[in-house]
Formats: structure tokens, sequence, C-alpha cells
């Protein structure tokens, strides 16, 4: 059973932009995702660094200025400005050099490089994000692993993903892809004449949320789940991640929330706990 997603015994300030009109807002945005990119990645800047500020400051008491946010996944680097605005270094990582170059942006300091083997030493950076990249990944959860790796501790890790059974999982593929991934990839190729961009099984992999909290369950002890909750949803809405089978339909994009504990020694470290957030049950651990 999970608590309301908060950290220790306080609502994230976060929870007060989950709003209804947010949600219709980016929700609405998704139908620019394939035609006018920037648009829709605009639109996602915005709430994200939104996202990071809030859930910094909760953990902290500090803004962004001065830190170090490292992007994995992040592409061309639609999500620059927004940090530059928070005074933040932002670092993006992306493996396709295409994509680095899609939107004719250039980002000083960007790095190519796989999200499941980051470029980076440990406890690198002050804050690691990831939106909308888990699902493109073959193995998703090293990469949530390398995520925590690169974090130091007292910083801040968000992980964003589209849970495939949801009704944004098959991307522009959907949505067919609930009668399988290969199926939906080739009626697309049928209509439209040419391969969807997110083609599955190469570059969009089926994730469920009910993986994101067996991540979570899993984690060492140095590191501290603070939220689990759907970025898409208003607030009243979060009660969704508590329901098996109803968050995997409706949860449509899943957000993971840690820090990486300072090491703890004598008293601390018997006392310390495991984390800041009362999971929810998976299928595994029902």
């Amino acid at each position: 059973m999970l608590r309301a997603a908060h950290i220790g015994t306080r609502r994230p300030r976060f929870a007060h932009r989950a709003t209804l009109r947010r949600s219709l807002r980016l929700l609405g945005s998704f139908k620019f995702e394939q035609t006018d990119p920037a648009v829709f990645y605009g639109g996602l800047a915005v709430d994200t660094s939104q996202l990071v500020r809030d859930f910094y400051s909760d953990l902290t008491g500090r803004a962004l200025r001065g830190t170090t946010v490292l992007d994995v996944g992040g592409g061309p680097g639609y999500f620059a400005e927004e940090f530059a605005r928070e005074g933040a270094r932002y670092i993006p990582v992306e493996p396709d050099p295409s994509e680095m170059h899609a939107a004719g942006l250039s980002v000083p300091g960007a790095v190519r490089g796989s999200g499941m083997a980051l470029p980076f030493r440990n406890d690198a950076v002050d804050i690691c994000i990831s939106s909308n990249v888990a699902e493109h990944v073959p193995q998703p959860w090293v990469m949530a692993d390398e995520m925590m790796r690169v974090t130091r501790p007292g910083g801040l890790m968000i992980l964003s993903y589209t849970v495939w059974c949801g009704p944004f999982g098959g991307h522009e593929t959907g949505p067919w892809h609930y009668l399988g991934g290969e199926y939906a990839a080739r009626r697309y190729l049928r209509r439209t004449g040419k391969e969807p961009k997110n083609r599955f099984g190469k570059s969009l992999f089926s994730v469920s949320a009910a993986d994101g909290l067996k991540w979570a369950r899993a984690v060492p002890e140095d590191v501290e789940i603070l939220a689990i909750f759907p970025r898409y949803h208003p607030r009243w809405a979060w009660w969704l991640v508590r329901v098996p089978a109803l968050r995997e339909l409706l949860v449509s994009n899943l957000v993971v929330v840690a820090t990486k504990r300072a090491p703890a020694t004598g008293q601390n470290a018997a006392t310390s706990q495991r984390s800041a957030v009362e999971l929810p049950a998976t299928p595994e651990s029902a």
C-alpha cells in the first residue's frame, strides 16, 4: 500500500502544480510530438524544470542555481534553455548523433554516450534526470542504476517513463500496440508507407509500472525512494499507482524520485530508514 507520495511527512510542493488544467495541457501537446516536436518538448521542458526544482528544493532547501543537471537521453537539448534560466549547468547525454542534431540545437557540453553505461565517474552530478527515455532502452533498469551511480550523495534522481499498457505506450503506433508491438509497427508501415520512428523491439520496448516499483523495492541501502506517482495526472488521481491492473492501463507515465544517502555511521546506520515512502504491492510482492 502506498501512502500519498511524499518526502518524509510533507506533501511535495510539486503536488500543488499537479492540477487538472496542467494534465489537459500536457496531454493535449502529445499530438504535436511527431509533427512539431518543439511545441511538445517545449512545454515538457517547462514542466520538467518545475518538477526538478520543486523536488530539489524539498530535498535540500536550495534552488537549482549552481547545480549540475545530467539529462540521460536528452536528445537535441530541448530542456537546456529552461535549466539555464534556473542557473543550472545542463548536460544532455544521447547515444544517437542524429537525435543530438535533430532540432538544429547546439548545447555546450553535450555528451554522446549510452544511458546503460554513462561516461561519468561515480557521484559526479547534483541531479540526474531522464524523461520519456526508459521505454526506448533495452535494459532500462541498468540505466536507472547508472543514474543513481553518477548522482552524488544528497543529490536527486528523477526517472520518468511511458508505461507500455497505457494509452501512449505504442507512441505513434498506438493504440494498436494493445494487439502487440510488432503488429502495431507493421500496421503503421502499411498505413503510412514508412517505418515508425519508434520501432518495437529496436527502439521501443514494453516497460510496465510494476517494473518501476520492483526496481524501487530492490534499491541498495544507500538509495532512498522519495516519491512515485503518475506524471500527467492531477494530484487527486495519484492513488492509481496503488492498484496493480489499473495502474498499467491508466498511469500512462510513471515518475520515480530518489536520492542517495551519505554514508551512515554508528547509531545512524542502525536506525536509518529504508525508504521515505511505503511502496505499493507488485505482483511479485503481493
